[in-house]
Protein backbone atom coordinates (compact mmCIF):
# COMPACT_ATOMS: atom_id res chain seq x y z
CA UNK A 1 0.00 0.00 0.00
CA UNK A 2 1.52 3.08 -1.04
CA UNK A 3 2.07 5.56 2.12
CA UNK A 4 0.66 8.69 2.64
CA UNK A 5 1.34 11.75 5.22
CA UNK A 6 1.25 11.24 8.70
CA UNK A 7 -0.62 14.14 8.76
CA UNK A 8 -3.39 12.75 6.65
CA UNK A 9 -2.75 9.59 8.55
CA UNK A 10 -4.17 11.38 11.70
CA UNK A 11 -6.95 12.40 10.40
CA UNK A 12 -8.12 9.29 9.04
CA UNK A 13 -7.34 8.10 11.98
CA UNK A 14 -9.97 9.99 14.19
CA UNK A 15 -12.59 9.39 11.86
CA UNK A 16 -12.22 5.42 11.96
CA UNK A 17 -11.30 5.48 16.01
CA UNK A 18 -14.99 7.69 16.00
CA UNK A 19 -16.75 4.79 13.57
CA UNK A 20 -17.63 7.86 10.87
CA UNK A 21 -18.80 6.24 7.63
CA UNK A 22 -16.76 8.00 4.76
CA UNK A 23 -15.20 7.25 1.53
CA UNK A 24 -11.75 8.61 0.69
CA UNK A 25 -12.01 10.32 -2.43
CA UNK A 26 -9.93 12.57 -4.58
CA UNK A 27 -5.54 12.97 -4.31
CA UNK A 28 -5.89 10.75 -1.20
CA UNK A 29 -7.79 8.34 -2.88
CA UNK A 30 -5.27 8.56 -5.68
CA UNK A 31 -2.57 7.74 -3.77
CA UNK A 32 -4.06 4.66 -2.13
CA UNK A 33 -4.31 3.22 -5.55
CA UNK A 34 -0.89 3.91 -6.61
CA UNK A 35 -0.67 6.91 -8.37
CA UNK A 36 2.42 9.43 -8.22
CA UNK A 37 0.68 12.44 -7.09
CA UNK A 38 0.93 15.16 -4.56
CA UNK A 39 -2.40 16.14 -2.36
CA UNK A 40 -2.81 19.35 -0.07
CA UNK A 41 -5.61 17.78 1.94
CA UNK A 42 -7.63 14.86 2.13
CA UNK A 43 -11.64 14.56 1.08
CA UNK A 44 -13.91 12.48 2.31
CA UNK A 45 -17.75 11.81 1.37
CA UNK A 46 -19.58 11.43 4.66
CA UNK A 47 -22.67 9.29 5.22
CA UNK A 48 -25.27 12.10 6.24
CA UNK A 49 -27.61 9.95 8.77
CA UNK A 50 -27.98 11.66 12.00
CA UNK A 51 -25.80 8.73 14.12
CA UNK A 52 -22.97 9.41 11.48
CA UNK A 53 -22.82 12.85 12.01
CA UNK A 54 -23.12 12.97 15.47
CA UNK A 55 -19.64 10.65 15.68
CA UNK A 56 -18.34 13.06 12.60
CA UNK A 57 -18.80 16.39 14.89
CA UNK A 58 -16.92 14.34 17.60
CA UNK A 59 -13.94 13.35 15.37
CA UNK A 60 -13.99 17.29 13.94
CA UNK A 61 -13.84 18.54 17.84
CA UNK A 62 -10.63 15.80 18.42
CA UNK A 63 -9.24 17.21 15.53
CA UNK A 64 -9.89 20.82 16.14
CA UNK A 65 -11.37 21.32 12.96
CA UNK A 66 -12.65 24.76 11.97
CA UNK A 67 -13.21 26.28 8.23
CA UNK A 68 -10.73 27.71 6.40
CA UNK A 69 -12.51 30.47 5.24
CA UNK A 70 -12.28 32.88 8.40
CA UNK A 71 -10.56 30.32 10.26
CA UNK A 72 -9.45 33.50 12.84
CA UNK A 73 -13.07 33.14 13.82
CA UNK A 74 -12.70 29.29 14.74
CA UNK A 75 -16.10 28.63 13.02
CA UNK A 76 -16.78 25.06 12.93
CA UNK A 77 -19.45 22.86 11.29
CA UNK A 78 -23.11 22.22 13.24
CA UNK A 79 -24.72 18.77 12.86
CA UNK A 80 -27.53 20.84 10.43
CA UNK A 81 -24.83 21.94 7.94
CA UNK A 82 -22.97 18.68 7.83
CA UNK A 83 -26.78 17.13 6.86
CA UNK A 84 -26.67 18.79 3.80
CA UNK A 85 -24.65 18.16 0.16
CA UNK A 86 -22.64 21.19 0.89
CA UNK A 87 -18.93 21.01 0.74
CA UNK A 88 -16.73 21.82 4.37
CA UNK A 89 -13.36 23.10 3.61
CA UNK A 90 -11.55 22.41 6.92
CA UNK A 91 -8.22 22.91 8.63
CA UNK A 92 -6.71 21.16 11.19
CA UNK A 93 -3.25 20.77 13.25
CA UNK A 94 -2.78 18.12 10.33
CA UNK A 95 -3.58 19.42 7.43
CA UNK A 96 -6.74 20.29 5.61
CA UNK A 97 -9.89 18.23 5.73
CA UNK A 98 -12.42 18.58 3.06
CA UNK A 99 -15.85 16.89 3.98
CA UNK A 100 -18.27 16.38 0.78
CA UNK A 101 -21.77 15.70 0.98
CA UNK A 102 -21.62 14.78 -2.32
CA UNK A 103 -19.87 14.73 -5.75
CA UNK A 104 -19.84 14.92 -9.42
CA UNK A 105 -23.34 16.70 -8.95
CA UNK A 106 -25.72 14.37 -6.69
CA UNK A 107 -23.25 11.26 -5.71
CA UNK A 108 -23.68 10.99 -2.23
CA UNK A 109 -22.40 7.99 0.19
CA UNK A 110 -24.87 5.96 -0.84
CA UNK A 111 -25.13 5.82 -4.12
CA UNK A 112 -21.38 5.83 -4.33
CA UNK A 113 -20.38 3.10 -1.69
CA UNK A 114 -20.99 -0.01 -4.38
CA UNK A 115 -18.02 1.73 -5.98
CA UNK A 116 -15.67 1.13 -3.26
CA UNK A 117 -12.80 -0.50 -2.23
CA UNK A 118 -11.61 -1.54 1.09
CA UNK A 119 -8.06 -0.76 1.67
CA UNK A 120 -6.21 -2.13 4.79
CA UNK A 121 -3.20 0.88 5.54
CA UNK A 122 -2.27 -1.30 8.22
CA UNK A 123 -2.05 -0.25 12.13
CA UNK A 124 -5.63 -1.25 12.43
CA UNK A 125 -6.88 1.36 9.73
CA UNK A 126 -8.93 0.10 7.07
CA UNK A 127 -10.80 2.72 4.71
CA UNK A 128 -13.42 2.89 1.77
CA UNK A 129 -11.51 4.13 -1.19
CA UNK A 130 -13.46 5.03 -3.93
CA UNK A 131 -12.42 2.44 -6.57
CA UNK A 132 -9.72 3.54 -9.64
CA UNK A 133 -12.59 3.97 -12.32
CA UNK A 134 -14.88 5.68 -10.53
CA UNK A 135 -12.16 7.85 -9.32
CA UNK A 136 -11.21 8.65 -12.93
CA UNK A 137 -14.51 9.53 -13.43
CA UNK A 138 -14.89 11.90 -11.02
CA UNK A 139 -11.61 13.54 -11.51
CA UNK A 140 -12.79 14.36 -15.33
CA UNK A 141 -16.23 15.50 -14.56
CA UNK A 142 -14.67 18.52 -12.65
CA UNK A 143 -12.96 19.87 -16.09
CA UNK A 144 -10.20 21.30 -14.25
CA UNK A 145 -6.75 20.80 -15.60
CA UNK A 146 -4.93 19.75 -12.46
CA UNK A 147 -7.73 16.70 -11.76
CA UNK A 148 -7.66 16.02 -16.07
CA UNK A 149 -3.77 15.50 -14.97
CA UNK A 150 -4.58 13.00 -12.46
CA UNK A 151 -7.07 11.29 -14.75
CA UNK A 152 -4.29 10.10 -16.86
CA UNK A 153 -2.38 9.49 -14.27
CA UNK A 154 -4.71 7.26 -12.56
CA UNK A 155 -5.40 5.40 -16.21
CA UNK A 156 -1.61 5.08 -16.38
CA UNK A 157 -1.97 3.30 -12.92
CA UNK A 158 -4.95 1.00 -14.22
CA UNK A 159 -3.51 0.12 -17.63
CA UNK A 160 -0.14 -0.50 -15.57
CA UNK A 161 -1.85 -3.02 -13.32
CA UNK A 162 -4.03 -4.92 -16.49
CA UNK A 163 -0.57 -5.32 -18.14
Amino acid sequence: MPPISAAYDRILQALAQHEVEFIVVGGVGAVLHGAPIDTFDVDVVHRRTATNIERLIHALEELDAVYRMGEERRLRPTPETLAGPAHHLLRTPFGDLDLLGEIDEGLDFDSLSDQCEVKDLGSGLVLRVLNLDALIRSKQRTGRPKDMWAAEILKAVRDERKG
